[in-house]
């Protein structure tokens, strides 16, 4: 084996273990997430919804590929960082993905769209944060964030939309 080809064992190793990484990463937040998602139970269930919302099942199908790129991007962009720059990018998907997770807590496990429409804004402000700082290092992986974004922007106004429907109904709060 020669020290060129060995040197590329060795980096190879080193972007999967990185791919590996924001991959966890990502299960982990979609898995914290849905713990906190009942959308059966009876106080979502008396929630006056949008007719525009999507069916339940379109927001599986949505998150899955949504998922996978936050994944890739993320480690694309980690792979061409270097120092201050990958440890604030790192910072930034991190906070990003504890957002994500947290949207979910906040509206199903608290029981409450006016906490959801916060923490979705917060999520919508972190996206462009992350955005603006992958594309100071790779457009490519900029761009493909660009989806997540829009369907947070669409979460926002969905979460907005329900949280102003239901803002006199208190009581659903006790709701099982």
């Amino acid at each position: 084996m020669t020290a060129t080809s060995e040197g590329y064992r060795v980096r190879a190793r080193g972007r999967w273990a990185v791919y590996g990484a924001t991959a966890a990463a990502v299960a982990v937040t979609a898995a914290a997430g849905a713990r906190a998602v009942d959308p059966d139970s009876r106080w979502y269930r008396a929630l006056d919804k949008p007719p525009w919302q999507p069916p339940s099942w379109a927001f599986g199908a949505v998150w899955t590929p949504l998922y996978a790129t936050v994944a890739w991007a993320g480690g694309r962009a980690l792979l061409r960082a270097r120092g201050r720059r990958r440890r604030a990018l790192a910072a930034s998907l991190g906070v990003n993905l504890v957002l994500n997770a947290g949207w979910n807590h906040l509206f199903f496990g608290r029981r409450s769209p006016n906490a959801g429409v916060a923490g979705t804004l917060l999520l919508d402000v972190s996206n462009a944060e992350l955005i603006r700082r992958t594309a100071r290092t790779d457009r490519v992986a900029a761009a493909a964030l660009l989806p997540y974004a829009a369907w947070c922007g669409f979460a926002t106004a969905l979460n907005g939309d329900i949280a102003y429907r239901n803002r006199s109904r208190p009581r659903l709060r006790r709701l099982r």
